[in-house]
C-alpha cells in the first residue's frame, strides 16, 4: 500500500494528519456536508442502525473529529460514548457541539493516537471509525489496537470511502479529483487537505482487500456493505 501524506514534508504521516485537521477544523463540518451533498449523514445513519441492533452499552468512536458519528450514536443508542481523536482543534469543535446538544453525560471527548489507545483490553462493546482508518500511519497497528479494546464478540464498524463502480464512477471521480479539491482549498484555506483526500482514497485498500487485512489482524467474522454506488463502504468486523 502506497503512503500518501497531506503535506509531503519530513514530518511523519501522523504529525501531518494532526496538523491538517487542526488547520481545517473551523471549516470541516461545512465542507464535509457540502462536498458530500449531505450524503455523509445518510451513511452515518445506516451505520448507527446496524450498531443499534447490537444494543451496546459502551462505544469508542475513533477518529471522532468534530463528533458527528459520536452524536449520531448517542441519539440512536443508549450507550455511553467516548469520542477519541488526534486533533485537539477538531475535538474542541466537537465538545462545543456536544455541550450545545446537552449530551455531556453521554459523550466524553478524549485526545489521543489511534495506534496507542490508552484503554484496557476488552473495554468496549463497539468501536466505530468513520473516514479515519485511511489516515492511520500504521493501519494494522491501529486495527489491532481497536480489536484489543473490544470485548469478546464485540464489533468494529468502519465507514470509509471506497472506489465507486458503475456508470456514475467516472463522473464522481472527476468531481472528487478536480472540483472537490478546488472548493476545499477556497473555503478551508488549506491547499493540500482536499487534494490529499482523493489521493489517499485511491491508494487505500477497499472491499475484499480491507476485509482480508481485518481477518489477518484476527477478527473472526468480517463483512461489508457498499453504499451509494460504492462511493463509501461499511465494514463490520467481529472479535
Amino acid at each position: 500500500m502506497s503512503v500518501v501524506t497531506p503535506y509531503q514534508s519530513e514530518e511523519t504521516k501522523k504529525q501531518q494528519v494532526e496538523q491538517m485537521f487542526d488547520n481545517i477544523s473551523h471549516r470541516y463540518d461545512l465542507l464535509n456536508h457540502l462536498l458530500s451533498l449531505q450524503i455523509d449523514k445518510r451513511w452515518r445513519s445506516t451505520l448507527v442502525k446496524s450498531v443499534k441492533n447490537r444494543n451496546p452499552e459502551s462505544i469508542l468512536d475513533v477518529a471522532t473529529g468534530t463528533g458527528d458519528l459520536a452524536i449520531a450514536l448517542a441519539k440512536g443508542t443508549s450507550a455511553q460514548i467516548t469520542g477519541y481523536d488526534l486533533s485537539q482543534n477538531m475535538l474542541n469543535v466537537g465538545i462545543q457541539k456536544v455541550n450545545n446538544l446537552n449530551l455531556t453525560e453521554r459523550i466524553s471527548m478524549v485526545k489521543g493516537d489511534a495506534e496507542q489507545i490508552p484503554f484496557p483490553d476488552e473495554t468496549y462493546d463497539v468501536v466505530s471509525v468513520a473516514f479515519g482508518v485511511r489516515n492511520f500511519e500504521n493501519l494494522k497497528q491501529g486495527l489491532g489496537e481497536m480489536k484489543r479494546i473490544l470485548k469478546e464478540n464485540g464489533a468494529l464498524y468502519i465507514l470509509e470511502f471506497s472506489k465507486p463502480e458503475g456508470f456514475l464512477a467516472p463522473f464522481f471521480m472527476f468531481y472528487f479529483k478536480n472540483i472537490l479539491p478546488l472548493i476545499g482549498k477556497l473555503l478551508s484555506k488549506d491547499s493540500r487537505a482536499y487534494t490529499y483526500l482523493p489521493e489517499s482514497v485511491q491508494v487505500f485498500p477497499s472491499g475484499n482487500e480491507l476485509k482480508n487485512i481485518l481477518e489477518n489482524v484476527g477478527f473472526k467474522e468480517v463483512s461489508y456493505q457498499k453504499l451509494t454506488f460504492g462511493i463509501s463502504t461499511i465494514y463490520i468486523a467481529i472479535k
